[in-house]
């Protein structure tokens, strides 16, 4: 028994919940999202709450049900108020810029990085150094911050690059550290 796919999903305020041939749309406030269930599964949709079932009792069968159930719950929660990541800028003259709607980043290189805007997904720059990205779906706010992110990793020396606001990195010692304590 899968422990979180058993659990219902209580539908909050504001949010409308109806199934679209084998989907699940979710709409609110903030936007509308999607979800496509699988032949194996079925929703039920009662008054305030949606439940997740299986037909059979395949492993694989299981593993979706407990996904496919915090899919739905993480739409919800969406639609309602964004999901957001923050992504901090470490480095002498490191900075990111909005050029209309897209993000001009300078780590670096000779160029700026300019990364385009993505559907659904809301950039905004705090101060030069702070990346804010918002949306509905949750899994493309944290693939395009991880996108950003892999332009500029954090150097293991000295931490300098782009990293996840509030991530503590592991710095190696350099070769003055090394060499003084072997004399």
């Amino acid at each position: 028994m899968s422990k979180i796919g058993e659990k219902p999903i209580i539908i909050t305020e504001g949010v409308n919940v109806a199934m679209v041939g084998a989907a699940v749309s979710v709409k609110g406030k903030e936007g509308e999202l999607s979800i496509d269930i699988p032949r194996e599964l079925e929703v039920k949709l009662e008054k305030e709450q949606v439940n997740v079932r299986r037909k059979n009792e395949v492993k694989k069968v299981k593993a979706l049900h407990g996904l496919y159930r915090t899919l739905i719950s993480n739409a919800m929660q969406g639609v309602v108020t964004p999901w957001q990541k923050r992504l901090e800028i470490v480095g002498t003259g490191y900075n990111a810029k909005m050029q209309g709607e897209d993000l001009a980043l300078k780590v670096g290189y000779s160029h700026p990085i300019v990364f385009k805007k993505v559907t659904g997904i809301k950039f905004q720059v705090d101060g030069n150094n702070i990346i804010i990205i918002s949306g509905v779906d949750k899994q493309l706010v944290g693939q395009v911050a991880h996108q950003i992110k892999t332009n500029k990793k954090p150097d293991p020396y000295k931490g300098k690059g782009i990293r996840y606001e509030g991530e503590r990195l592991k710095l190696k010692p350099g070769k003055k550290a090394k060499t003084a304590g072997a004399a």
